[in-house]
């Protein structure tokens, strides 16, 4: 697990191996934006696929949606994000450095010491135009959150996929917002992918499904290998729930920097329908045969982003080791070029398996390559290395999380017992056995 002191480290060991560095470097950046190496697309696909997997595939009662990005603006007006997405801002008098007031300690000082001016709200939405002409009738928003595309495409869905009340539909996509402070890695980015369902359900059932969907998503990730110390139910008070809510649980993990959130699940009430209801004029109501009565469904949204999750993932399996794995690293060798290992999920490393010939020579690598194109045809991602020591080439998958190595070795292709077996190296355990894959 990844500690304050070792954020630096992880960033750094981040960018080396192709998972998540700076966008736009050669050019000086772009504040708090990223992107995923080849390394990081493979896991950030594979966890996407796998949210989709348990909360659609799995499920009878919950299917899927790709809605627009740009969205008709009455649809943010109808939601209250044109009036209520925003943050308080105040500006540094000296500076003109913006910063979020509530995360002040000293409400009148900006944290250089300067006076600050009067409180703002600053809306959070990206704002954009649609057409050649700047005007105010082409003004149009990037969506801040995908659910809204849920919402007013929820009787269409409801009707063309003959789902019955309780139901949900789920979406995964790219969502932005203007964050004042953005920050932590990829813990709070400006442009973000979400990965929300929406439960729709009968009012009087809501606090049940509530409860469901609250530990069905605690449980997704403890699933998923994250230590159950490091994560904990926090249910927002009264106060502190957004003017939709009926009510809020957040699971939090322990991050480097402390607690914060990983995922919300609420209970959204029938605000949304009956916000789209009233401003579209279309009729948002279902009707139950059982019951013979019509009404608009309320709302249980598991909402999880799907860059902080991964995040939470690399945080939660990543070690580093100063003497190395076995105790016994070279001690003539760089302190600050520490052995790493990510012991991540399989079902969400990169790879799938790594096959190594044990040296650069044939036969063995035309094995080693024979065996690749037989896993890969079984639809595994497998990853071929040949150069280097075989120790230094274990090491390096280690350090991506690949979970197992094959290694083709003179005993593969000589006559006896072990002839087309390889060596089966785990990645956590270190342990070596001969395995058929042929």
């Amino acid at each position: 697990m990844v500690t304050q002191d070792k954020m630096q480290e992880f960033v750094a060991w981040a960018k080396r191996r192709g998972v998540i560095f700076a966008s736009s470097e050669i050019y000086g950046g772009l504040s708090n934006s990223y992107d995923y190496g080849s390394i990081g697309v493979e896991m950030k696909n594979k966890l996407r696929a796998h949210w989709w997997r348990t909360m659609v595939q799995s499920r009878d009662d919950i299917v899927g949606l790709d809605s627009a990005i740009i969205l008709n603006p009455k649809v943010w007006e109808a939601a209250g994000h044109t009036e209520n997405f925003t943050d308080p801002l105040v500006e540094d008098l000296v500076t003109h450095k913006r910063y979020r007031a509530d995360h002040l300690e000293d409400p009148t000082k900006s944290p250089d010491g300067n006076p600050v001016g009067e409180v703002k709200n600053f809306n959070l939405m990206f704002k954009t135009s649609i057409g050649p002409v700047e005007e105010d009738a082409s003004v149009a928003y990037l969506r801040p959150e995908t659910c809204q595309g849920i919402f007013i495409n929820f009787k269409q869905v409801f009707e063309t996929s003959r789902q019955k009340i309780p139901f949900g539909i789920a979406q995964v996509g790219k969502s932005f917002r203007n964050e004042i402070t953005p920050g932590n890695f990829t813990f709070r980015t400006r442009e973000f992918e979400q990965m929300e369902m929406e439960f729709f359900v009968r009012p009087d059932e809501a606090d049940k499904w509530f409860e469901f969907w609250v530990n069905e998503r605690l449980n997704w990730y403890i699933n998923l290998g994250i230590k159950k110390e490091n994560l904990k139910l926090v249910k927002h008070p009264k106060s502190a729930l957004a003017h939709y809510s009926k009510g809020t649980t957040d699971i939090e993990y322990k991050y480097p920097w402390g607690w914060g959130e990983l995922e919300g699940i609420a209970n959204r009430g029938d605000f949304d329908l009956t916000q789209h209801q009233k401003h579209s004029g279309k009729d948002m109501s279902v009707f139950d045969e059982t019951t013979k009565e019509k009404f608009i469904p309320w709302v249980i949204e598991p909402a999880a982003g799907l860059d902080r999750a991964l995040l939470v993932l690399l945080l939660d399996a990543w070690q580093d080791f100063k003497n190395g794995r076995s105790g016994n690293a070279d001690k003539s060798a760089d302190p600050n070029d520490l052995e790493v290992m990510l012991s991540v999920d399989q079902r969400i490393a990169a790879y799938d398996a790594a096959v190594l010939p044990l040296i650069k020579k044939e036969p063995l690598q035309k094995f080693a390559k024979e065996l690749v194109d037989k896993l890969r045809a079984d639809g595994k991602n497998v990853f071929y290395d040949e150069s280097g020591s075989i120790g230094r080439r274990y090491r390096r998958q280690d350090e991506i999380g690949t979970p197992v190595c094959y290694t083709v070795d003179f005993e593969t292709i000589e006559d006896g017992q072990h002839k087309g077996t390889v060596t089966a190296r785990d990645r956590d355990s270190m342990e070596q056995k001969r395995v058929t894959l042929t």
